[in-house]
C-alpha cells in the first residue's frame, strides 16, 4: 500500500510545486486567509472529498475514510503568511505588497493537499480514517489551532502528526525530538512613566531612558541567575522606544520583548521574576512601571511512543542516516495545542535551498523536493499507525 502511495505522490510532485507557487504568489495574513481557505475547499470539492469550511474561523477540515474500520489519524498543515516584503527574484514572487510566505506554510499546504488526493485514490484499500487539518493563523497569537480544536477538528482522532519544512537543514533529511521540541512563546510590553524635562537639568527629571536601560540589564539577570542552568529560557528585548529631541529627557519609554521556555514551572518563574524586577526598579527610581504580559503558545511536547514510531517510519522511507535527533528549538508553534489533546509528534523536514536564508527573512525560500519527502513520511505514518498496538 505504501509503495502505491509513494508512486502516486512522486507522480503528483509537479502538481505539488504548482500549488505551492500559486499560494506563494497570493499570500494572506493571519486571520485574513479567505481566498486561501476557499482555494483549499475548492480542491477537495473537485475531488469529491468530504470537506468542512470555516472551522474555528478560516480553518478547513477534510476527511477520507478507508474501506475498512480502524483508527483515526489527523495530519495538519498551516496556510497563513507574514507581513514581510518578498525580495526574491523568482517567477513565483509574492504579488501582494508587504506580504509573503516566509516560513514555508505554502509548502505545507501543497504537501497535504496532494497527500490527501493520493490517499483518497487508495481509500478502498485503506484502514481507518484520515483527517486533514488545514489551519489558519499559526503566525499570530492566539493562533488558529485552539479555535479549530474547540470547533471539533480533533473529535474522534486517535493521533496527530505534523511537520515543518525547515530551510536550515538539508533536503532529504528529517529531524525529530522526544518531549519538548519547540518553546512556549510569550510576549510583553513594558511602559515606563518617568518625569521628562530639559536635557540640561537631569536632576529635575526621572529619566525613562536611563530607567529602561537599567531594566534591559536587570531582566537579563533572571535567566543568568534565577533559571536552573540545566533548564533553558530566553528573554529578549526587541524594541526600546523613547523618541525625543536631542535635548529632552524622556518622560516615557516602552520596551517590548519575548520570553521562551520549555516547562510550565520555568514559564511561571520567568513571569513572576519579571514582575518582581519591575517592582524593584520602579521603587528604586520613584517612578511607575506597568507591564502587559501575554502568554502565547505553550511548548510543543512530543509524545514518546508516537515520536519513536515516526522515527521508525522515517528510517524505513529515507534510511537511518537521514533521520536525525535534534535539540529543542526556541521558536514557537501552536501545534502544541493539538498535542495537549491527543498523542502525536511534530518533526522537521529538511528543505535547505541553494540560498539558505532563515525563516521570516525577506528572501526566504525552500527546496521544493522537501515537500515530496514530507508527504511520503506523513502518509506512511498515517497508514502504519493503523497497525500500531493499541494502548
Amino acid at each position: 500500500m505504501k509503495n502505491q502511495l509513494f508512486e502516486k505522490l512522486t507522480t503528483a510532485y509537479e502538481d505539488m510545486v504548482v500549488i505551492r507557487r500559486h499560494l506563494h504568489m497570493h499570500p494572506e495574513l493571519s486571520f485574513k486567509e479567505k481566498k486561501t481557505a476557499q482555494y483549499i475547499v475548492n480542491f477537495y470539492n473537485e475531488l469529491g472529498i468530504d470537506v468542512e469550511a470555516n472551522v474555528g474561523g478560516n480553518g478547513v477540515v477534510a476527511r477520507v475514510k478507508g474501506g475498512k474500520p480502524g483508527k483515526t489519524v489527523a495530519l495538519r498543515a498551516d496556510f497563513d503568511a507574514l507581513p514581510i516584503q518578498d525580495e526574491k527574484d523568482v517567477p513565483y514572487k509574492s504579488t501582494v505588497p508587504g506580504v509573503m510566505h516566509a516560513c514555508g506554510h505554502d509548502g505545507h499546504t501543497a504537501t497535504l493537499l496532494q497527500l490527501a488526493k493520493a490517499l483518497h485514490e487508495l481509500h478502498e484499500d485503506l484502514t481507518g480514517e484520515y483527517v486533514f487539518i488545514h489551519q489558519h493563523a499559526e503566525e499570530l497569537t492566539p493562533g488558529g489551532a485552539i479555535s479549530m480544536i474547540e470547533a471539533g477538528c480533533l473529535d474522534g482522532v486517535d493521533a496527530i502528526f505534523g511537520t515543518h519544512l525547515w530551510s536550515q537543514t538539508d533536503a532529504g533529511t528529517i529531524e525529530y525530538a522526544v518531549g519538548p521540541t519547540m518553546a512556549a512563546a510569550d510576549m510583553f510590553e513594558i511602559t515606563i512613566q518617568g518625569a521628562g524635562g530639559h536635557g540640561a537639568n537631569p536632576h529635575q527629571t526621572k529619566d525613562a531612558i536611563v530607567i529602561g536601560s537599567q531594566l534591559v540589564t536587570n531582566l537579563q539577570q533572571i535567566v543568568a541567575r534565577r533559571v536552573d542552568p540545566i533548564d533553558s529560557a530566553v528573554l529578549s528585548i526587541g524594541a526600546f522606544i523613547a523618541d525625543n529631541a536631542f535635548n529632552v529627557i524622556a518622560d516615557t519609554a516602552t520596551l517590548r520583548g519575548t520570553v521562551r521556555t520549555f516547562t510550565p514551572e520555568t514559564r511561571d518563574l520567568m513571569e513572576r521574576e519579571i514582575r518582581r524586577v519591575l517592582e524593584g526598579t520602579a521603587l528604586a527610581n520613584n517612578c511607575t512601571i506597568n507591564i502587559d504580559y501575554t502568554r502565547g503558545y505553550p511548548a510543543v511536547v512530543n509524545h514518546e511512543e508516537e515520536t519513536h514510531f515516526l522515527k521508525s517510519v522515517a528510517e524505513d522511507v529515507l534510511g537511518e542516516a537521514y533521520v536525525l535527533e535534534t535539540a529543542p528549538h526556541m521558536g514557537g508553534e501552536d501545534f502544541a495545542y493539538y498535542l495537549e489533546k491527543v498523542p502525536g509528534t511534530f518533526f522537521f523536514t529538511g528543505a535547505r535551498p541553494e540560498d539558505d536564508y532563515p525563516h521570516h527573512h525577506p528572501r526566504f525560500d525552500i527546496e521544493e523536493s522537501a515537500m515530496l519527502t514530507a508527504a511520503k513520511i506523513l502518509g506512511a505514518a498515517a497508514i502504519d499507525y493503523q497497525t500500531l498496538q493499541e494502548k
